[in-house]
């Protein structure tokens, strides 16, 4: 595979995923490409349901639902 090519697939991942993978595996197959994009380890976020809804922060809530979210009892084991 020429370096041409590889560098196309490499620009590829950089806009359909926003960023540069660390590596790439490419599997080729006859005219048929197999590509695993490497983009090392992604952070965990945190979800939490609070007065009905997933939430990962409090950030987008309004003053009325930080209200509720004040105000909620919570249960103890």
């Amino acid at each position: 595979m020429e370096q041409q090519e590889i560098d196309a697939y490499i620009q590829r991942a950089k806009q359909k995923y926003g960023k540069e993978p660390l590596g790439i595996d490419i599997k080729i197959d006859g005219e048929f490409v197999e590509l695993t994009y490497d983009f090392g380890s992604q952070p965990f976020h945190r979800i939490r349901r609070i007065t009905g809804y997933l939430v990962g922060s409090l950030e987008r809530f309004n003053d009325g639902k930080r209200a509720e979210e004040h105000d909620r009892v919570k249960h103890s084991i």
